[in-house]
């Protein structure tokens, strides 16, 4: 038997324990064992175990990589990985080895290419909210300038995974609320380090943003990724709360501690023109949760799958690709992170509705799913081992850099 037979045979082992939760609708759990064979999975770290399944999907077998985290040991906590800058991007073993993260997984969605504007560069951010040791990095693009599957019916770029300073894990929706204020004029905040401000609005980029060019930001529509960028364009420096410099077109580079540059589209456009050097301006932002009042310590975008142990209505049952989703149950205290393998021989996958169906039998009571295909990787750390080493296989042969993902810490 081979090394990578006797890997996957060994994942087969976790099943027994599955058994009693019954048969999945769509997708089902196949290879069960023995009672007590699940001593077989791995334990990373405290309160981290690693284990591996196969699954027997509507379009063939496919194989699967998870890992459970028990938040209920004080020695383990999930944080945002991401590479310093929202418009930035990094593979997760890099994303997990420069934070000590013992595993982690990929994370949402972002603007990875830009084929339907000639001479506009993909910025690399993501699609949904963004929170790091809390506090809020970015918000959600509009619904229509998202990259990724269609969104179920009711979800929206605004939904986020995320873990309270409670230490729960819980699914949630993060809205901005923001003004630019004048001694003449309040206007509302379109947007906060997005790759897309909605038509008419002014957006707020910060040193959070990182150095891509701005620009990405005033093309397409609402409703059209793919619309031409905007013609109506224009851009007020503001430092130490005072304008500093305009242009008609939005800029690049890293934009310094202390410094926000207002970039604005066809009505906000007009709005920024009646600055003037040296005019106060006051920014305000911040990302308000909708269901829950405790703070968050991180949090991503992608879209529910699962609430309350049900799936959602409308998800799609037909296309099967490589995915990554999170689960969580026991009231937010333990969630589970998993990764479809990207190997040939089971890269059909699983259909959206199969994954909140295969995390409902693994436990979990909400479902999140996150970017997949190409982005889909797990990594975890070998014990004794100085860094992470990827467990599935990426479609691409190699790892894909993605703007974030959900890091595993553990002080044991």
């Amino acid at each position: 038997m081979t090394r990578r037979q006797k890997r996957f045979g060994a994942g087969r082992t976790l099943l027994a324990v599955l058994t009693a939760l019954g048969a999945l609708a769509g997708a089902a759990l196949v290879g069960a064992a023995p009672a007590g064979a699940a001593e077989d999975a791995t334990r990373i770290a405290p309160g981290v175990v690693y284990r591996e399944l196969d699954i027997q999907a509507a379009r063939g077998p496919t194989h699967a990589h998870v890992l459970s985290v028990d938040l209920r040991d004080p020695r383990v906590r999930l944080d945002l990985l991401y590479p310093g800058a929202v418009a930035a991007r990094a593979t997760v073993s890099q994303l997990a080895d420069a934070r000590g993260a013992v595993a982690g997984v990929n994370g949402d969605f972002f603007n990875i290419t830009e084929v339907q504007h000639p001479g506009v560069r993909a910025t690399g951010a993501s699609v949904g909210p963004v929170i790091a040791r809390g506090t809020a990095l970015k918000a959600a693009v509009p619904n229509g300038q998202r990259f990724g599957p269609a969104l179920p019916p009711g979800t929206s770029t605004q939904d986020v995974v995320g873990v309270g300073v409670d230490r729960r894990a819980r699914l949630d929706s993060l809205a901005l609320d923001g003004a630019v204020t004048t001694p003449a004029v309040r206007l509302p905040l379109g947007g906060l380090n997005q790759y897309a401000l909605p038509v008419g609005s002014v957006g707020a980029f910060t040193s959070a943003w990182g150095s891509a060019s701005r620009v990405r930001a005033t093309c397409g529509t609402d409703t059209d990724r793919a619309a031409p960028c905007s013609t109506d364009t224009y851009e007020v420096t503001v430092r130490d709360g005072r304008v500093v410099s305009a242009a008609d077109t939005p800029g690049s580079g890293p934009i310094a501690e202390g410094t926000t540059v207002l970039v604005g589209r066809e009505a906000g456009a007009q709005q920024l023109r009646k600055f003037s050097t040296g005019e106060p301006v006051q920014v305000r932002h911040r990302l308000v949760a909708q269901k829950s009042w405790v703070p968050y310590r991180f949090a991503l975008g992608g879209y529910p799958v699962l609430r309350d142990g049900l799936p959602l209505a409308g998800l799609d049952d037909r296309t099967s690709a490589v995915r990554t989703a999170v689960g969580i149950g026991d009231g937010g205290r333990r969630v589970l992170l998993l990764a479809v393998d990207g190997a040939p021989e089971y890269r059909t996958g699983l259909t959206i509705a199969e994954v909140a169906d295969t995390m409902r039998q693994l436990g979990s009571v909400d479902a999140f799913s996150l970017d997949g295909g190409g982005s889909s990787t797990l990594v975890a750390r070998t014990p004794g081992a100085g860094g992470v080493s990827v467990r599935n296989h990426p479609t691409d042969g190699v790892e894909r850099p993605v703007p974030n993902g959900i890091g595993v810490f553990s002080a044991g």
